[in-house]
């Protein structure tokens, strides 16, 4: 027997042919193991919802590039420049963490600057607004974005009803009360409030 063998019209050798046919499988094989490879799977982190059901979200390897950047306060020219020095004070003050007394420490920061004559008697921080424009000459200024107030301002929050609230006072960078921080409260705000 002859081990030639004819396609298309051509004599071709079976041993060659056996040899031609590995070869093209082996190349498209190392071909698509290729293209997986330079795929790039991102790794899931798999639980189960509150209704059982099995669901995946991607696991996040890389932090956000950008920062988030809180803009500067400005120094109003018409309000008290004792307001400053009360920022600068209650700053000089502060904690890093938060010792649940921000409208004592505010008090104390409003009454070393000069800003008021006598210490505030209300006891809860959400009362100090009201306090502040009725006792003190304070006024209530259109403000609702806590970043807009200028330094030196008097922002107070409301918490809930059977909650204290929360008041604190503008810095060039951030906001202080009995500690330092460089975002606003998240609660409702009341007022910004200010001396002129």
């Amino acid at each position: 027997m002859d081990p030639t063998e004819w396609i298309g019209g051509a004599p071709v050798r079976k041993f060659i042919l056996l040899i031609a046919i590995v070869c093209g499988g082996a190349f498209a094989l190392s071909a698509s193991a290729a293209r997986t490879e330079s795929l790039t799977f991102k790794p899931q982190f798999v639980f189960k919802d509150r209704n059982g059901k099995t669901v995946s979200a991607p696991v996040v390897d890389q932090y956000q590039t950008k920062r988030i950047v809180y803009p500067l306060a400005k120094v109003d020219p018409r309000l008290d420049p004792k307001l400053a020095r009360a920022a600068t004070i209650a700053d000089e003050r502060a904690h890093a963490h938060s010792k649940s007394r921000c409208w004592h420490y505010v008090k104390e920061a409003l009454v070393a600057s000069g800003v008021v004559t006598s210490r505030p008697t209300s006891s809860l921080a959400k009362q100090a607004g009201d306090e502040l424009v009725r006792d003190f000459g304070f006024k209530k200024l259109p403000i609702r974005d806590p970043y807009k107030a200028p330094i030196g301002s008097v922002l107070v929050y409301f918490k809930g009803r059977n909650q204290p609230g929360h008041v604190e006072i503008r810095t060039r960078t951030g906001f202080v009360s009995d500690f330092r921080s460089k975002s606003a409260c998240h609660s409702a705000l009341l007022g910004v409030y200010a001396k002129g």
